[in-house]
């Protein structure tokens, strides 16, 4: 019995050790200041420096727009980390995604998961994600806060920002469609959300926090992240750092103000 039980275990461990090689040979690895790039050997080797250069690019940008540009990189211990899969359906099977998206963010890891793609790639998808992990590096990786305001921060780091999501916001409140700040942070998106309403809530999103940064101030913005970092429950951040908004309701009457007044 003793014996089997070794046997037992040896051939375990050898089992282990080879899926451990097997999956690591199927990334090649590229170290960046503040990234590590694990990609599929068959994605352009042009494609992943590009991905590196960057996400360092982003890395600085989104630093400042969230006031921690003071921060100048991470810890190489704390790198975060890319997968590159080789396209839609290895992003889908391996990684794990739903088949509409193009790339996640895994807050706890800070890990990016994509895909080789024209669809905004450069522009709006990595700077997206990486909004999303930054963010929760400001707040705090469990801070209780609503999905409109982690997508709407996530999207003003985009290089097209808010452009288009202000006119769809003018539109809903014309025919009736908008959705108040308390009925958005109560909404959750699946995958088979009706798609008018995953891209007003989107556009809501940006347009929100966009109001937040541009028209209530900067300072202010970094300030309230800061107390959200505190643990403090986001309607109750609002009255210690915004005067004369007490709630969700206040916020929401100002930003329709400043909608309806463009």
């Amino acid at each position: 019995m003793r014996r089997f039980l070794a046997l037992l275990i040896l051939v375990s461990f050898f089992l282990i050790n080879s899926l451990t090689e097997v999956s690591a040979r199927e990334w090649e690895t590229l170290k960046g200041g503040n990234f590590i790039v694990y990609y599929r050997s068959g994605v352009p080797e042009d494609f992943v420096q590009t991905v590196m250069d960057s996400a360092e690019d982003d890395f600085k940008q989104v630093s400042e727009n969230l006031g921690v540009s003071r921060y100048q990189s991470w810890a190489v211990e704390k790198r975060a980390s890319i997968y590159i899969y080789s396209d839609a359906d290895d992003y889908v099977k391996n990684g794990g995604q739903a088949g509409w998206s193009h790339g996640s963010a895994l807050i706890a890891t800070k890990t990016i998961k994509t895909y080789p793609s024209d669809e905004g790639f450069f522009d709006a998808l990595l700077p997206h994600e990486l909004g999303h992990i930054m963010l929760h590096e400001v707040v705090g990786k469990y801070a209780n806060i609503p999905l409109w305001f982690d997508e709407g921060v996530a999207m003003y780091q985009e290089k097209a920002k808010h452009i288009g999501a202000q006119k769809i916001v003018q539109e809903s409140l014309l025919n009736g469609q908008f959705i108040s700040l308390t009925a958005l942070s109560d909404m959750r998106l699946y995958s088979n959300s009706d798609q008018a309403t995953v891209k007003l809530f989107y556009a809501e999103s940006a347009s929100i926090v966009n109001f937040m940064m541009t028209q209530l101030g900067e300072a202010r913005f970094y300030k309230f992240c800061r107390e959200l970092k505190e643990n403090t429950r986001f309607v109750d951040a609002l009255p210690k750092i915004y005067m004369h908004i007490e709630n969700l309701e206040d916020l929401n009457k100002k930003w329709v103000e400043y909608l309806k007044g463009k």
